[in-house]
């Protein structure tokens, strides 16, 4: 059942993110991008990391997709449409890039064998193993990123400033 699930979410995970790459409405995109993080958050569940399952749900499908959608309606407020292409050969580049690393990613996979996963340890993608993790381990980066969050809070609320004094 669990190999069932997982290839479900995963063919769905690289549908959507397909999907993603290729609209050319960026709210179509955005929408795509909606559910390829689903689908990565039943993966995550799949690997009983259910503290990192709600966090991409609750952070990257809740906050930073509709900031997305947000600056894609304000950066094109009318239309809702992207930009004409400008760059003739990107798209062709893009297609080769994306087949050369599917091929590669295929080589791997295909070399590896199939196995089951092993189980992992009682309690393990907890939010109580994490924040032990994160706290014992990593706990000097966790630090750093949040004084680098606050200096790009302090650095965004400085430039808003400026140019409301205008």
């Amino acid at each position: 059942m669990r190999s069932v699930l997982f290839w479900i979410l995963a063919l769905a995970a690289v549908g959507s993110s397909l999907t993603m790459i290729t609209r050319s409405k960026p709210v179509h995109s955005a929408i795509a991008f909606l559910g390829t993080l689903v689908s990565l958050a039943g993966l995550f569940l799949l690997l009983y990391a259910q503290f990192v399952a709600i966090l991409q749900i609750v952070i990257y499908a809740g906050a930073i997709l509709v900031l997305f959608l947000f600056v894609i309606m304000l950066l094109h407020a009318r239309s809702g449409e992207g930009s004409v292409e400008k760059l003739r050969l990107q798209r062709p580049l893009a297609i080769v890039l994306s087949l050369a690393l599917l091929a590669g990613v295929s080589f791997l996979f295909l070399q590896a064998g199939l196995s089951e996963a092993p189980t992992p340890a009682a309690g393990m993608g907890t939010a109580e193993e994490v924040g032990k993790t994160l706290f014992d381990h990593f706990i000097l980066p966790f630090e750093v990123a949040s004084v680098l969050l606050l200096a790009g809070i302090l650095g965004a609320v400085v430039l808003s400033k400026k140019e409301s004094w205008s």
